[in-house]
């Protein structure tokens, strides 16, 4: 019967191309199947690593932009006390000058009055001797005049 001898040759068949497949493909396969295997894990820890210098780098720019935050408000405070110090000195000139100025404005006043006063003392004086010498009739002379008005001048 041909049926054990064609599954005998079925059977050799069979395990030589096994055999075959084992010793010059299945290592070749092997080695691609590892190949890709590192090739995937290696692409897996970089993407770990990624992930990770990722919240890293996200955790250090929260750090610094808390400290640039604090930084520009202790900036903003030091503005803002230094322009209200500039106001207040500022502030304080201004009223020293108008202290000067509003005693300048007396003194000038004060002059300006005993001017007055002078310039008054000395017309009525002559008044005074104009109306002396009408009433008198008489005629004094200048340097009589003068000695009179200051006189009349320092009693008024």
């Amino acid at each position: 019967m041909n049926f054990n001898y064609t599954l005998i040759g079925q059977l050799l068949a069979f395990i030589l191309f096994v055999w075959f497949c084992m010793r010059f493909i299945w290592p070749q396969l092997l080695e691609i199947i590892e190949t890709r295997e590192k090739e995937i894990s290696e692409g897996l820890e970089a993407a770990s690593r990624g992930k990770r210098e990722l919240e890293e780098a996200e955790t250090k720019k929260t750090e610094v932009m808390g400290a640039a935050k604090k930084e520009a408000a202790d900036l903003i405070n030091q503005a803002n006390l230094r322009a209200n110090q500039m106001v207040e000195d500022a502030k304080s000139k201004a009223q020293d000058e108008a202290g000067r100025i509003k005693e300048s404005a007396e003194k000038d006043v004060i002059q300006g009055m005993n001017k007055a006063r002078e310039g008054l003392r000395s017309e009525v004086a002559i008044l005074a001797v104009a109306g002396a010498e009408k009433l008198l009739k008489a005629e004094i002379d200048q340097e009589g005049n003068s000695t009179l008005i200051d006189e009349i001048a320092k009693e008024l």
